[in-house]
């Protein structure tokens, strides 16, 4: 039963789904039936729906059928319509279709206008586009062909500039395509070529000014000198050593700045051209002889490249190769002024070219670099100075020589480079420049000696004596009252060699001139310089001339007479170093002059030559004496060899007269004595064993004779009979003798 009634349960369940797809399928799209029928074979009862179907399907044709047949006559009637109404169409198709063709034919020309008129829109605006794009590349185009105007005229720090803008504001625009692909790629190519010539642009440039550094350095050291004589012509007053040289803090820089984008700067070797100027024309400043540009250039190319230390490395690698070369003198440089002159020239250039580089550039060279180089240049060229400078034999050289590195060194002073060593090494200098005045003089002085006729000077007019007074420093009122001729006690060398001390002391003030030395300096190495010129210089020539051995008597008193007559010049030539040093002698610590010693010393040296000569004569007279010890007869005179003599001796003290009173007597009373001692060494001798009556009468006349000429005072000064003195021996013997 409870089956039964779930049976019919089931039943209607299914019935009812049945109905309800048929629904869906009645009022459902035919595209959207899957679904629906996929339902009903997911079931079970697929035969009961499929007479479902069929039942609905029947019941719809009957209603189509009743449909059908309710309206068949107005269908007949349509349909009668629609016959005639095809005909009406088919009438208006063919006035269509042949008004078509009338268009066609009509409207042929026009489409073809319309396709041409198609055609050149599409132009237009094909150029148009194009027009645009052009706008974006031309002005890369002309960038790049600016790019590569410059990099053919070598303005590679404005092709740089170029590259920048082209690189970061141009080719962005226009990356797209394929010739701006091509230049982005050859940028770093461009990027690397702007740097390597540059770099030979810089090595051009380093090796021009390495070859031209001495005429910068010359041009450098005319204006120092034309900056010091305008100093000199302002003070208005000789500097010979009162005061310390005034110098002016800094020389008018030559700083003449040369922009970096210079016309000229391209393509030239950092030289400019320039005639040689003539001595009263402007000297124009160091700078104005280089052109800086191509340091400017590769040194702003290599910052913006980033390179910059390695340029500044590069720099001064190079420069300190220069530096060394510069300072090496060559081989003969003391051979001829222009050999220093040029050394100099090139150091000064070297320098000038690295102090505008130092305050024109930030960076690329610094103070301590700077500092560095001249350190090692102050100490090779104060080496080489002092070797070359010992081989300068001729003092103007030596002196000449001084006033080129007083100007090398105020020239560098005033770029800031300190020179303290070099007026050091100066004085060192000063020192060997005294030496070779020495024997200088030396010469001069035995110049004057032996071209001198050791005679007194005769004058013949006031002219002539004024004349001489001018140039030596004499006074004798009893002289000046005399009447024309007459005669200077002194001969020639006196004022030659008073004038020729004058002139030593000339050179040796004109090197101290300029060396910032006190006027106490100044004035102690004059007097030192001097004192050696007299002890040593002057008193060897002296000495010389009086050991000669054909010097004369004459010669031997006139050099008495003439150094005693410098001895008295010395108190002028202290006064002439005074006026020319205004040092006052008496000041502290000045040296004082060794003339007086000096002359005192060759005087003396004189004495004993005349005492040695006189002697000398006395025993070649006695050498002609033929005594015959054994011979009888008498001559009633003097021997005449005795008689010779006596007469040379009354001649010889007669030349004494202007011989100070001390001399003329020892000479005479040392003459006497030796002539004494002579004749007692004849009689004594060994050979003479006997003797006759005759022999010492005559013998004793000339001992006679001899105390006849002491009697007679040939020389004054002398107390009675004490010249007879010298032979009182000698009459004692030979009266002794003659009494026996």
């Amino acid at each position: 039963m409870d089956r039964a009634k779930m049976a019919e349960a089931e039943s209607l369940e299914t019935a009812a789904e049945h109905e309800r797809i048929l629904r869906e399928i009645e009022s459902t799209d035919t595209a959207c039936i899957g679904p629906t029928l996929r339902s009903v074979y997911d079931g079970e009862e697929h035969g009961r729906f499929m007479e479902k179907l069929e039942t609905r399907i029947r019941n719809h044709d009957r209603e189509i059928e009743k449909m059908c047949n309710f309206h068949y006559q107005g269908f007949v009637d349509s349909i009668t319509e629609l016959l005639k109404v095809r005909g009406e169409a088919q009438k208006l198709k063919n006035q269509v279709t042949d008004t078509n063709r009338k268009l066609q034919h009509e409207g042929k020309e026009l489409v073809i206008a319309m396709e041409e008129l198609k055609q050149c829109r599409l132009q237009q605006r094909n150029i148009s586009a194009t027009v645009d794009k052009l706008m974006l590349c031309l002005p890369v185009l002309e960038m790049y062909s600016k790019l590569r105007d410059q990099m053919k005229t070598k303005r590679h720090y404005p092709a740089l500039k170029t590259l920048e803008h082209l690189e970061h504001t141009y080719l962005p625009q226009v990356s797209h395509y394929r010739f701006c692909k091509v230049m982005v790629d050859n940028i770093p190519k461009l990027r690397e070529e702007i740097k390597d010539v540059s770099m030979s642009d810089l090595k051009d440039f380093l090796e021009s000014i390495r070859k031209h550094s001495d005429k910068i350095g010359e041009t450098a050291m005319k204006q120092a000198q034309q900056q010091r004589n305008l100093d000199n012509i302002v003070l208005q007053q000789p500097r010979i050593g009162s005061k310390r040289k005034s110098k002016k803090d800094a020389y008018i820089i030559f700083d003449t700045e040369i922009e970096s984008t210079s016309p000229k700067s391209e393509q030239d070797s950092g030289i400019l051209d320039v005639e040689d100027e003539e001595d009263d024309e402007e000297v124009p400043g160091a700078q104005d002889l280089v052109d800086f540009s191509p340091v400017y250039r590769c040194l702003h190319i290599y910052t913006v490249l980033g390179a910059r230390e390695t340029f500044e490395n590069y720099y001064r690698k190079q420069r300190r190769k220069q530096a060394r070369l510069v300072l090496q003198p060559p081989s003969n440089m003391h051979e001829t002024l222009d050999g220093y002159r040029k050394y100099f020239n090139q150091i000064v250039g070297f320098f000038v070219v690295e102090d505008h580089i130092l305050h024109t550039t930030q960076g690329l060279v610094n103070r301590a670099y700077i500092d560095e180089l001249w350190e090692m240049a102050l100490s090779k060229t104060i080496a080489a100075l002092r070797t070359h400078s010992s081989y300068c034999s001729d003092p103007n050289l030596v002196l000449d020589l001084k006033n080129l590195i007083v100007l090398f060194a105020d020239t560098l002073q005033v770029y800031g480079f300190p020179v303290n060593q070099l007026f050091d090494m100066l004085l060192e200098i000063r020192d060997q420049y005294s030496e070779t005045l020495l024997k200088k003089w030396a010469g001069i002085f035995r110049n004057i000696l032996d071209s001198d006729n050791y005679s007194p000077i005769p004058v013949t007019s006031e002219e002539m004596y004024k004349k001489m007074a001018g140039q030596f420093p004499f006074q004798d009122i009893e002289l000046e009252k005399q009447p024309f001729p007459k005669k200077f006690p002194f001969s020639e060398f006196v004022p030659k060699v008073y004038n020729q001390i004058k002139e030593f002391i000339y050179a040796c003030l004109k090197f101290s001139e300029d060396l910032h030395l006190s006027s106490t300096e100044v004035d102690d190495m004059i007097r030192k310089s001097t004192n050696l010129l007299l002890t040593r210089t002057l008193s060897n020539s002296l000495q010389n001339v009086i050991k000669r051995k054909n010097i004369g008597l004459t010669e031997l008193v006139q050099i008495i007479i003439n150094t005693t007559h410098l001895e008295k010049s010395c108190k002028y030539l202290e006064e002439f170093i005074t006026n020319i040093t205004n040092v006052l002698p008496e000041t502290v610590h000045t040296t004082k002059l060794y003339g007086t010693t000096t002359f005192k010393d060759a005087r003396h040296a004189a004495e004993e030559e005349i005492y040695t000569n006189l002697n000398q004569k006395i025993d070649q007279f006695l050498q002609l004496a033929d005594y015959d010890w054994m011979s009888g007869d008498l001559d009633n005179k003097a021997s005449d060899y005795l008689v010779d003599l006596i007469a040379f001796l009354r001649s010889t003290f007669a030349v004494f007269t202007h011989l100070p009173g001390k001399v003329a007597q020892t000479a005479c009373m040392s003459a006497c004595k030796h002539l004494a001692t002579s004749l007692m060494q004849l009689l004594l001798e060994a050979e003479v064993r006997q003797l006759t009556l005759g022999a010492l009468q005559q013998f004793n006349l000339d001992v006679r004779e001899c105390e006849q000429f002491a009697r007679s005072g040939p020389v004054p000064g002398f107390q009675e009979d004490t010249l007879q003195l010298a032979f009182i021996d000698l009459r004692q013997l030979a009266s002794a003798d003659t009494a026996k």
